[in-house]
């Protein structure tokens, strides 16, 4: 029988300078910045609509737990606003359990105004933080759901 080895090969990164300097660069210059915001107000536009599915959801999970993270890693990038984030998060979770039973997810007139003003605090704090920041967040999201601190849904 073949132990089970905790080895795991790390990822190799085929420009370390490129990787350093672009981790000191602002995220609203990276092209990924853009494209990430698109996604999640695709998906909050989606669930507005009533057309709104798992996959939303799970964006707009991403979204404020990533909003969290970022002022976790450094707080000066909205830390102020924890407690609005906050409430987006509790909105996320009530209209998804909600939707589940239903069959529908919406959001009410609070959930909405409460994750508005959410998807407006990460947009800001993608504006200000650096790569590096938002890979350090990553990093503490994945950390937080291995370490079953998340929220469950269902």
């Amino acid at each position: 029988m073949r132990k089970r080895s905790k080895y795991r090969p790390r990822g190799v990164i085929p420009d370390p300078l490129a990787y350093v300097i672009n981790g000191f660069k602002p995220m609203r210059h990276q092209s990924q910045s853009t494209t990430l915001r698109i996604k999640n107000h695709a998906a909050m536009m989606d669930i507005v609509q009533g057309k709104g599915t798992r996959q939303q959801i799970d964006v707009l999970i991403a979204a404020m737990n990533m909003a969290e993270a970022l002022y976790r890693v450094n707080s000066e990038l909205g830390a102020q606003y924890k407690d609005e984030i906050r409430q987006a998060q509790d909105a996320i979770l009530s209209m998804s359990r909600r939707g589940i039973d239903k069959g529908s997810f919406a959001f009410t007139g609070q959930e909405l105004q409460a994750m508005n003003i959410g998807m407006e605090v990460h947009d800001a704090q993608l504006d200000t933080c650096t790569l590096g920041e938002l890979e350090k967040a990553l990093q503490l999201v994945q950390q937080e759901i291995r370490n079953k601190k998340a929220r469950v849904i269902a």
